[in-house]
């Protein structure tokens, strides 16, 4: 796959592609990552990039003009592409949307800086917004290497093993499981016990109802969403009593035992 940045701040990303999962990855060549500093396009002495806002009101707006020429000197690959946009107006960045992105064969992310991009861009030349989460963020370069890490896990060979995707948060639309490692006692606390019998399909269960109660208590509307086969619903139904007999409601709080 072929990724493309655009950002006024290509430093940035430095780090960020030479550690870890994604800097291995674009170092096998699994994944092509280039930054296109969008100021080497800008016109006139300044190299201005932004400007003020027709009509009036605070901030600056990135001007139509560098983003644009940026865009074309990108180099097509593929016809899988996508030209999107970081944007708190786009869709909401989730697991599924990084696995439809995962099978294209080129995404270009153009990172937003001040109140954002000429509109004309937007209209013209995006295929797609992109949102992670309802706040704000100083420019689009932080959420372009969450799609970039996101997607990039994705792609076939990046990770050691080939289940590590299906196991994770998220992928079945569950919580995941909780990870237990050496020692086996830490702070007077155990591991559980099932984790260390040796018996594949107790540990199966543990995990996948482990996983049921995570979602139930921390994100009950991922549930509303899902599917639940037969064993799902046995578990989800223990996990429910188990819980009313406690106290505990959802998100983990406690409430006074019933009489």
């Amino acid at each position: 796959m072929r990724l493309d940045v655009l950002t006024l701040f290509p430093d940035l990303f430095t780090p960020f592609l030479n550690e870890s999962i994604v800097g291995r990855a674009v170092r096998r060549g699994l994944v092509d990552i280039r930054l296109t500093n969008i100021r080497s396009f800008a016109r006139g002495p300044h190299h201005t990039t932004d400007d003020r806002p027709y009509g009036g009101g605070d901030g600056m707006v990135m001007k139509p003009g560098p983003i644009f020429r940026a865009l074309q000197s990108i180099e097509r690959i593929g016809e899988k592409r996508r030209v999107i946009l970081l944007t708190p107006q786009g869709i909401r960045f989730e697991q599924s949307v990084a696995w439809e992105l995962s099978r294209m064969d080129q995404l270009v992310l153009i990172c937003g800086r001040y109140e954002g991009v000429d509109e004309r861009i937007r209209k013209g030349y995006v295929d797609l917004e992109i949102s992670i989460g309802d706040y704000v963020l100083t420019g689009g370069e932080l959420p372009a290497m969450i799609v970039a890490d996101a997607v990039t896990r994705l792609i076939p060979g990046v990770l050691g093993g080939e289940n590590s995707n299906l196991e994770d948060s998220f992928e079945e639309g569950l919580l995941e499981y909780p990870h237990y490692t050496r020692p086996r006692i830490f702070q007077n606390e155990e591991v559980p016990e099932v984790l260390l019998s040796g018996d594949h399909e107790k540990i199966r269960k543990w995990r996948r109802a482990e996983s049921i109660r995570r979602t139930f208590q921390k994100r009950p509307d991922l549930l509303e969403k899902k599917e639940l086969n037969r064993e799902d619903k046995e578990l989800l139904a223990e996990i429910r009593k188990e819980l009313t007999e406690a106290g505990v409601e959802k998100n983990g709080k406690t409430t006074p035992l019933a009489k």
